[in-house]
């Protein structure tokens, strides 16, 4: 998680702390320059400084900011591209496409994790954006 933050009150850290309380199938790493440890776990500055290459990059930082970190992602092999609600950046899809990676954008991959999982309800909150019944 690129951009999670050390504040309860924040998004990214309710985000953070479901993921890392929801499976052990697995590991949730996070960056954030200005912190040493989140949720009780190591931070690290940059996506560089992770000791695995991550699978999927969730991005909880401003939009001028998502092209970098879709650059930076690239740099480093991430297999998938995720930006939260409200995120969505036409140069960074571009930049992650381009370097092979898979892309989600304007998700939150807490709720779509709840609602693959069957426990939206039970997650804390229905968007009412994301609904997996057909339209009539």
């Amino acid at each position: 998680m690129v951009g999670v933050s050390p504040n309860p009150a924040r998004p990214s850290n309710f985000v953070a702390t479901y993921l890392v309380s929801s499976s052990a199938d697995y590991e949730v790493y996070f960056v954030n320059p200005t912190a040493d440890e989140i949720l009780g776990r190591p931070c690290v500055p940059s996506l560089a400084d992770l000791p695995v290459v991550p699978d999927l990059v969730d991005v909880f930082r401003r939009l001028d900011d998502v092209p970098g970190v879709a650059e930076e992602s690239v740099a480093v092999g991430a297999k998938a591209f995720w930006t939260q609600f409200g995120l969505w950046s036409p140069e960074a899809a571009r930049i992650a496409l381009d370097g092979g990676m898979d892309l989600v954008m304007d998700r939150c991959l807490k709720v779509e994790h709840a609602r693959f999982a069957g426990g939206l309800h039970l997650a804390g909150f229905d968007t009412g954006v994301i609904d997996s019944r057909r339209k009539g």
